[in-house]
């Protein structure tokens, strides 16, 4: 993708309405949602048009020596992944008319917060991955310090744009999104669950610890995303009970997903190497409950979820697809 150069107007402001898609670099990812679901592959095509047109407005390359930086920022933001999370938010803030120019950019932050995990999870000190999405690894295509250096970067961002008066007018409503995506991103979120994660590698785990283990290092990012749809929303804390148990069965259902790909997906369509956890000895809900028993879990966490969605009727058509993606899913 040709890099886009810095102007004078702040990166920050919305200089795109994010509805005129300038470009199509993932297109070929519609293939993803291949449930024959019309409304799930229109979902995702806009999505990440839209992500990409918005990361593309917020990282100009600079005339420096921050050049570097900030094309590797672009090479893990721009053109890769599915966009789950963005459309979540999108989807849950659609449920109570929210602009979709400040349901994208919320949706930015979360993603600049799960790109900079893949980044830093990527690392030799980490996992030591050498792909991710089909592509070599950030730290494979430019140098661990840059990679380092991008990943902190994404992380500041995420808070930039949610503290921006372009996301939301309310100081409320932006705190709000804040402190919701910081508790899910720290120790008490997705860093939390990569610390057990490690630590896995010398501990015994049961079902329940591999739960609280998952909840943390992949369901809470998912949470946050609906949270902060509803947060858009104005909904108060009330209100979003079946939200968040949506939020909770999908973040489940997702990683079981996740373990049943390690243990018996393509690594041609994943796009990165698989069988890790079972040559690291570590214990997951595949090994725990067995493959049939997995997917039958992950089946029934989607349909519970899907459940908790019965007061919004046909208006919450996508989340309900959604949630059936993340167990039919092949990468």
């Amino acid at each position: 993708m040709q890099r886009r150069r810095e102007s004078k107007k702040s990166w920050l402001a919305p200089t795109a309405r994010l509805q005129a898609p300038r470009h199509s670099t993932q297109a070929t990812d519609v293939n993803l949602v291949d449930t024959g679901n019309a409304i799930l592959a229109d979902g995702f095509s806009r999505i990440q048009t839209e992500v990409d047109d918005a990361f593309d407005a917020f990282l100009p390359v600079p005339d420096d020596t921050r050049a570097r930086l900030v094309e590797a920022m672009r090479y893990a933001a721009i053109g890769s992944g599915k966009r789950v999370r963005p459309l979540l938010v999108a989807a849950t803030a659609d449920l109570f008319g929210v602009d979709r120019h400040a349901a994208v950019r919320a949706g930015c932050a979360v993603e600049a917060i799960h790109a900079y995990s893949l980044i830093h999870d990527d690392l030799p000190c980490m996992d030591d991955d050498d792909l991710r999405h089909g592509k070599p690894t950030l730290h494979k295509a430019f140098d661990e310090a840059t990679a380092v250096l991008a990943g902190d970067s994404l992380h500041a961002l995420a808070f930039e744009i949610l503290s921006d008066h372009a996301t939301s007018s309310d100081p409320f409503t932006r705190s709000e999104l804040i402190l919701t995506l910081a508790g899910a991103s720290g120790m008490n979120g997705m860093a939390g669950g990569q610390m057990m994660d490690i630590a896995a590698d010398s501990q015994e785990y049961d079902l329940h610890s591999i739960t609280r283990l998952q909840q943390l290092k992949t369901g809470a990012l998912l949470a946050a995303s609906v949270e902060m749809g509803a947060v858009l929303g104005k909904v108060p804390l009330e209100g979003r009970a079946h939200l968040r148990a949506y939020a909770r069965d999908i973040g489940l259902a997702f990683q079981i997903a996740d373990d049943l790909l390690d243990h018996e997906g393509d690594e041609t369509k994943a796009g990165k190497a698989l069988r890790k956890d079972e040559g690291q000895g570590k214990q997951t809900f595949v090994t725990l409950m067995g493959p049939e028993g997995a997917r039958d879990q992950a089946r029934a966490l989607v349909e519970q979820a899907v459940g908790h969605l019965s007061q919004h009727g046909k208006d919450a058509a996508l989340l309900g697809a959604l949630a059936r993606f993340i167990v039919e899913r092949d990468r």
